[in-house]
């Protein structure tokens, strides 16, 4: 499909491409109503996170973009995010989509996800699309209690009931890689697809999963390429994969769409975790595929972009997480070739979808030997709390004042990670919700003594993980969570230059001094400390009551009007 077709259908198809607002707002009864298009379906979630119940999950009001990726997809928030998408203000997917007027929308439209409510909309769109496959982008063993002291067992049996097709992985390996390769050779033999291209064994380079499956719907051969999360080693310990390597594998890439292609694949998709960034960057620069189902990045983008490269034009999506959203990749292939999409990314609101009995059975019986533990209240909040954005959310910043008060420790640092579910103000902090902002396999809550200019490197480097221009250099989360330190950032800055003047109780930090900092998942192998659940829990206890957090941020220069900052 050349970019001119592309571009067209874009334009033509109106779940592809209109705004929301010309489509109207549908009536709860028929949201989601959408109709058969084409002869191939492909149903995409990704980043679930281990949620099996509905929840709540706050879009970021943070979100930069620099360089050429400033004011672009998927970096825009808040208004700049319904403008771009035509979203009318205050509609079910206003609140889907973005953090505007959280509590309130909240109350209104509900909870979002939940496998059960997922379940029925899946068997709904593939009764309606005979030969749908269902693709799972990754990190789905991980993100809660559960799924953490099931060893990821109970999200696996999960996948199956939903009907999973293939599934690529990231957070999979923080359960090491003899566990992976057990589920993979054991529960998902003849059921699912685990795909990785860019996996390889660290001796010989040998592949260790299939780079690719190739499936015939409806008489058309899909080729789906596997592409796992490309820095697990450098984002995550590496002694859980110490036989692996990854990387994103260019050129390697090109020569397993080349493969497919050769054995007759009129369809090419890559079911990718590399980040919405890096798939934009690679689709420039690998021809062949026809589009990327992305994850990682938790992005929810309700449109495809074109991205052109020397073979034509690869469409990028990106799908969310949380279990919040479904995408539905309608294509209509005919005489070998993509001569027209449809794509639309539906949030799954869980009061407009009955739960499916025998998910719902599932589910209680996985959380039966663990209710009485995850439903132990801690605490209340007094504010909203949530995990998401930049540099901080009041989440993160919970943690930050526990580890502070609890480790006793002038500076706490909080790693940025995107998972991790919300509460509104006056709902009961339980341990199954710090174990949804903490279920990790390496959880050590740490005390290190560390010098003045060693805190400047390591924010430095985050900084650069998360803003470097070039995005194939983008290898976390979010920006390091900082509390008792301030600082000054300029994210468009180039390396060692992002961070200044920063600040200990007013005083400046001495490059010389040593400074008491309290941190947790640390990636060193041998780290010791309590599980960081423990020291939130334990901090929790003592405080009853939770007042608004007030969110230590750095101040922000060089991105005034970005339309990445709400």
């Amino acid at each position: 499909m050349d970019r001119r077709e592309f571009l067209q259908a874009l334009g033509v198809a109106a779940a592809a491409g209109l705004p929301f607002a010309s489509r109207g707002q549908p009536e709860d009864a028929a949201f989601y109503e959408v109709p058969r298009f084409g002869n191939v379906s492909l149903l995409h979630f990704t980043d679930c996170h281990g949620q099996l119940r509905p929840i709540r999950f706050r879009e970021p009001d943070v979100n930069i973009g620099v360089a050429d990726a400033r004011g672009r997809p998927p970096h825009l928030v808040g208004e700049a995010f319904l403008k771009r998408y035509g979203i009318p203000p205050a509609s079910r997917e206003a609140h889907a989509f973005t953090y505007l007027n959280f509590e309130a929308l909240a109350s209104r439209y509900g909870t979002m996800g939940g496998f059960a409510h997922l379940a029925t909309l899946v068997k709904r769109l593939k009764a309606s699309r005979p030969g749908a496959l269902l693709l799972d982008g990754g990190d789905t063993w991980q993100g809660t209690a559960t799924a953490l002291w099931t060893k990821g067992q109970d999200m696996i049996d999960a996948q199956k009931l939903l009907g999973v097709d293939v599934m690529t992985a990231h957070w999979e390996f923080t359960y090491g890689q003899e566990r992976v390769k057990q589920v993979v050779d054991g529960d998902f033999k003849d059921r699912i697809a685990f795909v990785a291209q860019n996996v390889n064994t660290a001796d010989f380079g040998d592949p260790v999963f299939a780079p690719y499956v190739i499936r015939e719907i409806n008489g058309v051969p899909v080729g789906i390429i596997g592409q796992a999360f490309p820095y697990t080693p450098i984002a995550n310990p590496r002694y859980f994969v110490p036989d692996w390597t990854f990387g994103i594998k260019e050129e390697e890439l090109q020569k397993q769409v080349e493969a497919v292609r050769a054995k007759g694949a009129q369809v090419v998709v890559l079911l990718s975790h590399n980040g919405m960034d890096v798939d934009l960057k690679l689709a420039s620069r690998v021809s062949g595929i026809d589009v990327i189902l992305g994850g990682h990045t938790h992005d929810g983008v309700p449109r495809p972009v074109p991205i052109k490269n020397g073979g034509g034009t690869t469409l990028v999506t990106n799908a969310g997480s949380n279990g919040k959203f479904l995408a539905v990749l309608d294509l209509d292939v005919r005489d070998g070739r993509v001569r027209d999409i449809q794509y639309r990314l539906l949030p799954v609101f869980s009061n407009l979808l009955p739960a499916d009995g025998a998910m719902s059975s599932h589910i209680a019986k996985v959380r039966a030997p663990f209710e009485s533990k995850l439903a132990e209240k801690l605490a209340v909040t007094d504010g909203l709390l949530y995990r998401r954005g930049n540099f901080n959310g009041s989440a993160d910043q919970l943690i930050l004042d526990a580890l502070l008060e609890v480790q006793a420790a002038q500076i706490a640092f909080s790693p940025g990670f995107r998972w991790g579910t919300t509460l509104l103000p006056g709902e009961a902090i339980t341990f199954e919700q710090v174990m949804d902002w903490s279920a990790i396999t390496y959880p050590h809550a740490t005390v290190t003594e560390m010098s003045g200019e060693m805190i400047k490197t390591v924010l430095e480097d985050v900084c650069d993980n998360l803003f470097n221009p070039d995005p194939y250099y983008q290898q976390g989360g979010d920006m390091v969570r900082v509390a008792g330190l301030t600082y000054t950032c300029a994210p468009t800055e180039g390396m060692g230059k992002r961070i200044s003047d920063m600040r200990l109780g007013g005083k400046p930090i001495e490059a010389g001094k040593t400074y008491k900092v309290a941190g947790w998942a640390p990636v060193a192998e041998g780290a010791k400390g309590p599980p960081v659940w423990d020291v939130i829990s334990q901090y929790l206890r003592a405080k009853k009551t939770i007042a608004p957090r007030k969110l230590s941020l750095p101040k922000l220069v060089g991105v005034e009007g970005n339309p990445g900052i709400g």
